[in-house]
């Protein structure tokens, strides 16, 4: 399904209601598996959380997940501890050349049975369930937070708990904390000091009700479109707390130099076009927060900004090369901008070309990332159905706010 995208209006006023984190969800879901006494509301209805609860659920020996990359991985370590059960555990094409080697080799250092069934280091697995006694392993801590969530969520579930010492520089550490916070409500003991974490095993918690709060990475594209329209316009989006698990609610600061304030009210967040953006160079260090990176470089190239963003080196192995994708799609629009293994470098430009077609890569990013552009410029997404990976209602909510959506045949 290939979408054109206009617009007559560019200032906006509307109301959004945003489905539940999938980082929450996903880990939540994992516990749950663990301890069923919890139970969870608003949860993710995108596609990577209903690859993980048709896994959980299912009683066949093969678990398809189709690009879910936080499914693959998490999987991986619930599947390890499950004794007596045997899975297959694969996905798409892609998936099957994302790397796993080393939450694998960690899962074996503690003495899991993995095997690999095509490449080594890569899916799809055959995973021999059994009951791991060991309680001490290191990780590289600078490759994939979701390796050390992934060993995070079993480790209270363990005979002997779970010590994990990370090695080297540590990436995306709100994810790490997400993580930590979310086995802190469940009264799960559990610290993480320097560079070591250490889990308590706990067999049993008490009954209980967690509310996910909903995905700031889904909220990142309404602040491009604010960023990107008149002053005056302004957006309400639920639910949203202050106090966030999630490291991409480092957007309400980011985005202020787009002139774009962030106010929080009962349960929501109201974003409103306050005041022209600044015109100088954004420079942003993301390691904490790489999935907002390509609605940042998005929106610097429609308001005509230089950014120079690091910390980027996990888009490398996401659903597609991001940094690659982005340079090659930026580049269509007429953007000059050049990429490393872990940055991007844009300059500010003065045209933004019309009804250029951008590739998404099967990855979701790509095309909520480019949406807000419809603002400036007609353009056409490819493939727009990759938006259900993670936010199903994605072009419906952009309709509402005035976008107009025209399916190409």
């Amino acid at each position: 399904m290939n979408l054109q995208l206009s617009t007559n209006t560019h200032k906006i006023s509307s109301e959004i209601t945003i489905s539940g984190s999938k980082s929450e969800s996903n880990r939540l879901l994992i516990l749950q598996q663990l301890y069923p006494s919890l139970q969870i509301e608003n949860l993710s209805d995108s596609d990577d959380t209903h690859h993980l609860q048709e896994a959980l659920s299912s009683d066949s020996d093969v678990a398809d997940i189709g690009h879910a990359g936080t499914a693959m991985r998490f999987l991986t370590a619930f599947f390890a501890t499950q004794e007596g059960v045997t899975k297959v555990l694969q996905g798409s094409e892609r998936m099957h050349n994302r790397p796993i080697k080393i939450l694998v080799d960690g899962l074996r250092d503690l003495g899991a049975e993995i095997e690999y069934l095509e490449k080594d280091g890569y899916p799809p697995l055959k995973i021999k369930g059994n009951k791991l006694t060991k309680s001490i392993v290191s990780i590289n801590g600078n490759v994939s937070s979701q390796y050390i969530s992934a060993l995070m969520l079993i480790a209270p579930s363990l005979q002997n708990g779970l010590e994990l010492e990370l090695v080297g520089e540590i990436t995306s550490v709100p994810y790490i904390n997400m993580t930590l916070q979310l086995l802190h409500q469940l009264e799960i003991e559990a610290n993480f000091i320097r560079q070591t974490i250490k889990i308590e095993p706990k067999p049993v918690v008490k009954e209980q009700t967690i509310v996910v709060e909903s995905d700031w990475s889904s909220a990142s594209y309404f602040y491009s479109i604010i960023a990107l329209s008149e002053i005056g316009s302004s957006v309400k989006l639920s639910a949203y707390k202050k106090d966030s698990l999630q490291g991409d609610s480092c957007l309400v600061e980011i985005y202020k130099h787009f002139g774009v304030s962030t106010v929080f009210e009962e349960n929501s967040i109201l974003l409103t076009k306050e005041k022209e953006h600044n015109s100088a160079l954004l420079e942003q260090d993301l390691k904490n927060a790489p999935d907002i990176a390509q609605t940042i470089a998005v929106t610097c190239f429609g308001l005509g900004i230089a950014c120079d963003l690091s910390g980027l080196h996990t888009l490398k192995i996401k659903e597609t090369d991001r940094l690659e994708a982005l340079r090659e799609e930026l580049t269509n629009l007429g953007a000059v901008i050049s990429v490393t293994n872990e940055s991007l470098h844009l300059k500010a430009s003065e045209e933004i070309k019309e009804n250029i077609q951008i590739a998404t890569y099967n990855d979701h990013r790509m095309a909520m990332a480019f949406a807000p552009l419809a603002l400036k410029v007609p353009i056409e997404i490819l493939d727009a159905e990759v938006v259900t990976k993670s936010y199903r209602n994605f072009w419906k909510d952009m309709s509402s706010i005035g976008i107009k959506i025209v399916e190409v045949k």
